[in-house]
């Protein structure tokens, strides 16, 4: 699908149109122009730096008496939009986007050391700033079920800002490259100004651009993200976590060697453990499970394990959340730790968005294809399920904020290519299957909704996983 010429550019900023050109052109294209194989390896490992994010907010809202600590150290943005008017949340509750980046500065900036590079196994800086992990937790006004819901970064998604249709995870680098552009243009000069205004551009476009696949079912009033650093800091503290597989494994690319069963992983080991994705039947939706049983076994650790009770430890751990992750403004974290107390007895779910199916598209590469309308479905459902019983809807399809009238970018037709279009169902796809997607050979084969769980992982268990 072309852009719209006629939709205005980022940060509705009136000249954002008029200043496309060519070069610009080509560097909204990220990820183009590289090694598969290079560029797997370097995706993978940045799948890996949001999922520490649960397990730290957790913590650092947990450990109430940090606050003033943690708000005056940790580095603050300014991207949560107000919400439309008649807006209402399902049941008073919570919904933030935990995203992970590529970034190799800490959360004020500031380069991280070689030494912690190597220890990452990041290879070379390429300057892109792809967000590779995006999950949308919802916490209901009591805390009693949160939902974690995992957006595959490859998703073939309507970029928001007038980008086109692309890849999910370069909604936050388009909008930061031509944000930056437009300023230079307009005779900025300070480097500082530029970054710190098109990264806050990068990562609203991201948000709208999640919300707008929601259909408007959710509006995100938190936002949290974390880089490479996030990763090393929260583990050397956590001290490594749980996890099960049912068979061993061996990859070289990733550098996951593991027995089967339950084993403890820490440091570079952990990080082999969600990087892997070549060798599972399931591929990158396999990584995802392992993503969101690692993340369950994070939240149980800091909530359960007495870490918060260790005033030693809690203190480490701020300091990690100081350095690695950025809040948006308006966080009560007194509050938030109140919300969240029962995560502690394991209500935590975890469930990724239903996929329709994946192609190759020109601009973008291997791609998956996702339906909104399923999607809002999921994300509405899923919203329901987790509300307390006094507050949850009867139907929750006709509950929450009213669509969009129906256009082009909400035809199923639209972002399925002829070789694939399959009929579209609008109610809520079945759980995700841990065997993994079953690779049609044809279009006539392709499920209406390819998943990959066949159970709600709960953050109190350690399931065995590919």
């Amino acid at each position: 699908m072309a852009d719209d010429p006629h939709e205005p550019g980022i940060e509705g900023h009136p000249d954002a149109a008029a200043d496309r050109s060519p070069e610009v052109a080509a560097a909204r294209r990220p990820g183009t122009g590289r090694g598969i194989g290079a560029r797997i390896a370097l995706g993978t490992l940045r799948t890996a730096v949001a999922l520490v994010s649960a397990a730290v907010l957790a913590a650092s809202a947990y450990g109430w008496i940090e606050e003033h600590r943690i708000n005056a150290g940790a580095a603050i943005t300014d991207v949560i939009d107000t919400p439309p008017p008649g807006h209402r949340q399902l049941d008073g509750s919570m919904d933030i986007l935990l995203v992970g980046l590529d970034s190799r500065t800490d959360a004020q900036g500031r380069p991280l050391p070689q030494d912690v590079l190597d220890q990452l196994h990041a290879g070379d800086d390429t300057g892109e700033l792809n967000t590779d992990t995006m999950i949308l937790v919802h916490i209901p006004q009591d805390g009693r079920r949160a939902v974690a819901i995992s957006f595959p970064r490859d998703s073939y998604v309507q970029i928001a800002g007038g980008f086109g249709r692309h890849k999910l995870n370069s909604a936050y680098a388009r909008a930061k490259m031509e944000t930056a552009r437009i300023l230079r243009n307009h005779g900025v000069t300070d480097p500082a100004r530029i970054e710190q205004e098109s990264t806050v551009a990068g990562r609203k476009n991201l948000i709208r651009t999640i919300e707008d696949l929601t259909g408007g079912a959710v509006h995100i009033d938190r936002y949290a993200e974390v880089n490479l650093a996030s990763f090393y800091e929260v583990s050397k503290v956590l001290g490594g976590v749980e996890v099960c597989l049912r068979a061993p494994t061996h990859d070289d690319m990733s550098g996951a060697s593991f027995p089967a069963g339950r084993q403890t992983v820490s440091g570079a080991q952990a990080l082999s453990f969600v990087r892997q994705r070549h060798g599972l039947p399931g591929g990158d939706l396999d990584r995802i499970v392992r993503q969101q049983v690692f993340i369950g076994a994070m939240v149980r650790k800091v909530l359960a394990g007495g870490m918060l009770a260790d005033p030693g430890k809690l203190s480490d751990l701020v300091g990690a959340v100081q350095r690695s992750v950025v809040l948006s403004q308006g966080w009560d974290l007194t509050s938030f730790a109140e919300q969240m107390q029962d995560l502690a007895g394991g209500k935590m779910q975890f469930r990724t968005i239903p996929v329709v199916g994946e192609t190759t598209v020109a601009s973008d590469g291997d791609v998956l294809l996702v339906n909104p309308q399923q999607v809002r479905a999921f994300v509405t459902g899923m919203a329901a399920e987790a509300a307390p019983a006094a507050t949850r809807p009867a139907d929750p399809t006709t509950t929450g904020p009213r669509p969009r009238a129906r256009g082009a970018d909400d035809d199923p037709e639209e972002y399925a290519p002829p070789s694939t279009r399959t009929a579209p169902t609008v109610s809520p796809p079945p759980p995700l299957t841990t065997t993994g997607r079953t690779a049609p050979s044809s279009a006539a084969t392709l499920p209406t909704a390819t998943s990959s769980l066949d159970e709600t992982i709960s953050s109190d268990d350690v399931p065995c996983v590919n």
